[in-house]
């Protein structure tokens, strides 16, 4: 899945807010909880417990973030039925920034019988994450 969109910050803004996982409570409609789990501030490596609901499944991944830039953010999660990579990629644009968002999950196991049929729900996701994400980061601008 993969959106790619116009916000009113600037993109030091953006990923300043995104970073921290733990806003996912926000912008992602599957997410029902987000915790940081590593101490200290939000660096390379810190560590996310995220619960989600989705299509009335509940499911729980640890997240870690694996890539922090100026322009560029990959978080992972796993758990012991899917590997996921969340990229988000952030470039100043039309006074504001455009924001790619690219989710990739991989099922593991008993979970690849399903693969088609997840596909299809989160297409239907990704338009929701994209006016989720939208309308929380153009509330930063006052």
């Amino acid at each position: 899945m993969s959106r790619t969109f116009i916000v009113k910050p600037d993109p030091a803004t953006v990923v300043n807010y995104l970073k921290d996982f733990a806003h996912a409570e926000a912008w992602d409609p599957g997410t029902e909880e987000c915790t940081q789990e590593s101490h200290g501030d939000i660096r390379v490596g810190t560590r996310w417990h995220n619960v989600s609901k989705i299509a009335g499944v509940t499911t729980e991944l640890m997240y870690t973030l694996e890539t922090l830039t100026p322009g560029r953010l990959v978080f992972k999660g796993e758990n012991d039925s899917a590997k996921t990579t969340d990229t988000i990629t952030v470039q100043a644009k039309a006074g504001g920034s455009e924001i790619t968002y690219e989710a990739v999950i991989e099922p593991k196991g008993a979970g690849k019988l399903g693969e088609p049929l997840l596909k299809i729900l989160f297409e239907r996701i990704g338009t929701k994450t994209e006016q989720q994400m939208t309308e929380v980061l153009d509330g930063l601008v006052a």
